[in-house]
């Protein structure tokens, strides 16, 4: 089944960085996104704040990232669940490109 976005944004948090307890590093972070999409012949504001999640070697290349970072980010989307039970939509990031 297919499960695969990509969005274009600004990191607009400091990434936090740790590592499981299998010893896996892991980077998340805000991406804040705006544009206009053509919706129905009309032009449509689109805006929205995602948590990303990047594992692994991954997260390794990504040591230069940092707030304000305009980024390309492809990966796959996935519930979490939060301490307190509330369910969240995450984008776990498969490639990572910083445009500026």
């Amino acid at each position: 089944m297919d499960n695969c976005l990509v969005l274009t944004g600004v990191v607009c948090r400091q990434p936090d960085r740790n590592e499981s307890p299998a010893g896996i590093p892991h980077l998340y972070f805000v991406l804040e996104h705006k544009s206009m999409q053509l919706e129905a012949g009309y032009n449509r504001a689109s805006y929205l704040r995602i948590h990303v999640v990047v594992a692994g070697e991954l997260s390794r290349q990504s040591h230069n990232l940092m707030q304000g970072s305009v980024v390309r980010v492809q990966g796959f989307l996935n519930r979490h669940q939060t301490r307190s039970g509330q369910a969240k939509l995450v984008l776990h990031a498969q490639q990572i490109e910083i445009l500026s």
